[in-house]
């Protein structure tokens, strides 16, 4: 009786045990005593009068449990819990162990009673990782003799990973962040250990328990873990008959609408055929109003032809050395010229050199060529 309610969701085989010795359990209407009962087939159970359904697959949830909710179903003093605040369309769920008032952190939650007590167990040896601020001074050689264990008012506790990731001086005294990995996880475990090195825990965060981490789960938030993870995770603290099958997890969370437009988001989920196009209006201006003016392209500069002869003819190839039609040419200073080439602004030298007397064109009292001077000898020969 004890495993099969525990498959079913109730609790634990612990807390079925208790719940049969209040006498809330019942078999085809026979109130049960003891949790040694074997179930048959077409048996009808009953949990405080409400027929116990067949126990389905197991499951299990990763929870980002917020701070000021206690990791019960019902509190004798009125306060939240972790359970009134998740959200609708989930089964009947129980905690894997617990996280206290002030913690918060990964929670996982489950429908198997017996997934829950195999993972929580200390004997499991599940590895427990949180992240806690405390108040007080230490130093990492210090943190380094938890790896030896402790013994807190008479309770022993096994090897605790202790390394210290941030302190910070202030006026008030030193604030430190340490990261602590553990594996027994017994009640308020971390906070007693480390009170008893002198440090006051003042906040508390479960970053991983056993391969499932927090990840980047929000705040209240809860997400199902995929039936394939669970089969190659902890097949062996589930009975063979309630493994899960399938690829995909049964529970999904809701997409959120934007939260910059949500009247597009809502308007996007609706499906309508589309709408003919209205023509453009001009805009209308008040009396007054300037009117913009319009944007000017500007113009291309226009693509220069390449010039030519216009009769039709092909021009001559060109050649980098050929001096063009009409240009004059231009000897560089020092450069050599060829013999009889005129020179500029003045009349063409010999083979020898310009000629003894003579004068530039145009000069006054110039004789003209050919003629003798007067008094002097005439031509030769």
């Amino acid at each position: 009786m004890a495993k099969l309610l525990a498959r079913a969701g109730v609790g634990s085989r612990r807390d079925v045990e208790r719940l049969i010795g209040e006498g809330r359990v019942a078999i085809n209407g026979r109130t049960l005593d003891t949790p040694a009962v074997k179930v048959e087939p077409g048996d009808i159970v009953t949990v405080d009068g409400e027929v116990v359904g067949e126990p389905e697959p197991a499951r299990l949830f990763r929870y980002h449990k917020p701070v000021g909710l206690v990791t019960t179903h019902k509190d004798p003093n009125g306060r939240p819990t972790v359970f009134d605040a998740l959200p609708e369309g989930l089964p009947r769920l129980i905690s894997v162990g617990r996280l206290d008032l002030n913690s918060e952190g990964l929670l996982l939650l489950t429908n198997d009673g017996q997934l829950a007590r195999a993972l929580e167990m200390p004997s499991t040896a599940i590895v427990r990782r949180y992240r806690a601020r405390a108040h007080g001074r230490t130093t990492q050689e210090r943190l380094d003799t938890l790896m030896k264990g402790v013994t807190v008012e008479g309770v022993r506790y096994g090897p605790i990973e202790a390394k210290l990731d941030k302190a910070k001086e202030g006026p008030q005294g030193a604030n430190l962040w340490i990261t602590v990995t553990l594996h027994e996880g017994k009640n308020r475990e971390v906070r007693r250990v480390l009170e008893s090195i002198g440090l006051k825990v003042n906040r508390l965060i479960r970053l991983a328990y056993g391969p499932l981490a927090l990840g980047t789960l929000g705040v209240g938030e809860i997400e199902e873990v995929g039936p394939r993870v669970v089969r190659e995770q902890f097949a062996e603290h589930i009975d063979s008959d309630n493994l899960p099958k399938g690829e995909r997890p049964q529970y999904r969370v809701k997409a959120k609408s934007s939260r910059r437009d949500p009247q597009a988001a809502a308007a996007s989920a609706v499906v309508a055929s589309p709408a003919p196009r209205e023509p453009k209006t001009k805009p209308v201006y008040k009396a007054g109003w300037a009117k913009p003016k319009p944007k000017v392209r500007p113009h291309p500069p226009p693509k220069k032809k390449a010039s030519g002869p216009k009769d039709g003819s092909k021009a001559a190839p060109f050649r980098p050395d050929a001096r063009p039609v009409g240009a004059k040419s231009r000897s560089k200073p020092g450069a050599a010229r060829p013999s009889g080439s005129p020179r500029a602004g003045g009349p063409s030298p010999g083979p020898r050199g310009p000629r003894p007397g003579s004068s530039p064109r145009g000069t006054r009292g110039a004789r003209p060529p050919g003629r003798p001077r007067p008094g002097g000898r005439g031509p030769r020969g």
